[in-house]
């Protein structure tokens, strides 16, 4: 088998050869952007729930007094978000017109069966922007639980609502919410390559960069003030790191043959790669500001794939040296590895969960491609999906989702499933192609 041939067999998105339908170096439809969250559109957001014993927090809410004002639903991306998470259900609200200032009836609430309420307003100012306020209360014990203002211009209303359901969530849960958060992806349209940043529901993308040629491997700093990714403007791969702020950009690497598969450091400081400088792809890695690259395996077999632990101690990276592709680790510094997946024949893409206790990753499976997750400290493998083109998973800051993209319904789509894979959500009901998402860090 030729270098090219094998490096295809290794790399996440040359994985669906069958039909064409994907293409090395990604093939991919735009994502449209919605403008809200009507009713209708939160068809977008069907939540799917298999297995006995899944327990929800069963809550509620009502549409926020003034949102014919505004551009946005708040109260229904509150819902939208709050349900998406796996931890919440959403129980069909007693009719009234409350808001933040008004006192519920908490046995109507009890009755109904919910066990938490969500209330607020939208007030346009003055100046044009909106005070967005929110109230919460624990139906049970008839207890307000508090609220929060936010003085918002209109085009960040969806931002003001993934704040009220981060503040929900914490408040009930005891963890953060990570519905604020911001993920990136990748489409192509035509000619032109596309890397996108949206929230977190996969709404409000943003286009950071357009491309003739293709963009791949988008992966976020741990500020969340960039983003690292493949480029093929020179005809090869080589890497550039991107403000999300100010559009610039900057070359990262551009070695001799190929530049592939950037992932940040936890402190930011290194950037992990696979690079061709020996013949046959190697993790290496280098200073975030750029420099020279330092060689961590040394194998005579492609390794490719780093990421690093949570800590920042390892780094987990695919490998063929046992004849086939598998999931290794070894010390953020180089030397020994060892083989973490045994369950299957074909393990990559590897994905470790910012709390430690988890590795996400792609097998193999009677030649379907399904997300699987590994429980580290027991090494015990559980399939989530039952799919057969699912690629690039990416947990969630606080651990508790995956974001991966695969073929759902005869689409392309970009999905989110709990660890346990009981609780399913789609993000997105367009055709055609979504691929490579990565989700960013908590907002600092």
């Amino acid at each position: 088998m030729s270098e090219h041939n094998r490096m295809q067999e290794l790399t996440p998105f040359a994985l669906r050869h069958a039909g064409q339908r994907r293409q090395l170096l990604g093939s991919a439809l735009a994502l449209p952007v919605l403008a809200g969250l009507s009713p209708s559109a939160l068809a977008q957001f069907r939540v799917e729930v298999a297995g006995a014993g899944v327990t929800r927090l069963p809550f509620s809410t009502v549409r926020f007094r003034g949102s014919d004002t505004a551009s946005e639903d708040v109260a229904a991306i509150v819902r939208a978000d709050l349900e998406r998470s796996g931890q919440f259900r959403f129980v069909e609200p007693v009719a009234s017109g409350l808001d933040e200032n008004a006192r519920p009836d908490a046995a109507a609430w009890r009755e109904k069966g919910a066990d938490s309420l969500v209330v607020g307003s939208v007030t346009r100012l003055a100046d044009g922007r909106f005070d967005v306020r929110f109230r919460l209360w624990d139906t049970v014990r008839a207890q307000d639980l508090g609220g929060l203002s936010f003085p918002v211009g209109a085009a960040d209303l969806r931002l003001a609502a993934h704040r009220i359901a981060d503040h929900v969530y914490e408040k009930l849960t005891g963890e953060k919410g990570v519905f604020s958060t911001r993920i990136a992806y990748v489409t192509k349209v035509g000619a032109r390559h596309n890397l996108w940043v949206a929230d977190a529901d996969g709404q409000g993308a943003k286009a950071a960069l357009s491309s003739p040629e293709p963009i791949i491997s988008p992966s976020w700093s741990p500020n969340g003030a960039q983003l690292a990714y493949v480029s093929f403007e020179a005809r090869k791969p080589v890497i550039y790191a991107h403000e999300i702020a100010s559009g610039r950009r900057r070359l990262l690497a551009n070695f001799r043959g190929s530049n592939s598969a950037p992932t940040w450091s936890p402190d930011g400081s290194q950037i992990a790669l696979a690079l061709t400088l020996s013949g046959n792809a190697q993790v290496y890695v280098m200073s975030s500001n750029g420099g020279e690259p330092r060689r961590l395996t040394q194998s005579s077999a492609i390794d490719t794939e780093p990421v690093y632990s949570a800590d920042g101690r390892q780094i987990y990276f695919v490998s063929d040296r046992g004849g086939a592709p598998q999931i290794y680790r070894m010390s953020a510094q180089g030397g020994d590895a060892q083989r973490i997946t045994f369950s299957g024949n074909y393990n990559i893409s590897p994905s470790p969960s910012p709390d430690g206790r988890w590795l996400a990753y792609i097998s193999r499976v009677n030649g379907a491609f399904r997300l699987h997750v590994l429980e580290l400290a027991t090494g015990r493998a559980s399939a989530l999906t039952e799919g057969s083109a699912d690629e690039s998973p990416s947990f969630a800051p606080n651990s508790r989702l995956i974001i991966y993209a695969t073929r759902e319904g005869g689409q392309e789509a970009l999905m989110t499933s709990t660890v346990d894979g009981r609780i399913k959500t789609r993000l997105a009901g367009a055709s055609g192609d979504i691929r490579e998402p990565d989700w960013g860090p908590f907002a600092r």
